[in-house]
């Protein structure tokens, strides 16, 4: 998340939003909601059409992770 909001092709609104992802992921205090609002946003970035393919591509990875960890954790809890 921070290679993409330091990379000048990518628009500031996105950065916005991956910022706003990052937050949740800190700030949360219950760890499966706070990867389901970071994936939430992600995903809202994911089809942003200003977004440059090599981000994209970033983004997809990012939502790929965060659904297995939230999928690992939900698994914890049951």
């Amino acid at each position: 998340m921070e290679e993409l909001c330091g990379d000048p092709t990518v628009p500031r609104n996105v950065k916005n939003i991956i910022q706003t992802a990052r937050e949740r992921l800190n700030t949360e205090s219950d760890a499966v909601a706070g990867m389901s609002g970071a994936i939430y946003a992600l995903d809202e970035v994911s089809n942003d059409i200003n977004l440059p393919m090599h981000a994209r591509t970033m983004v997809w990875n990012l939502l790929s992770e965060l659904e297995a960890l939230k999928e690992a954790e939900l698994a914890k809890k049951n």
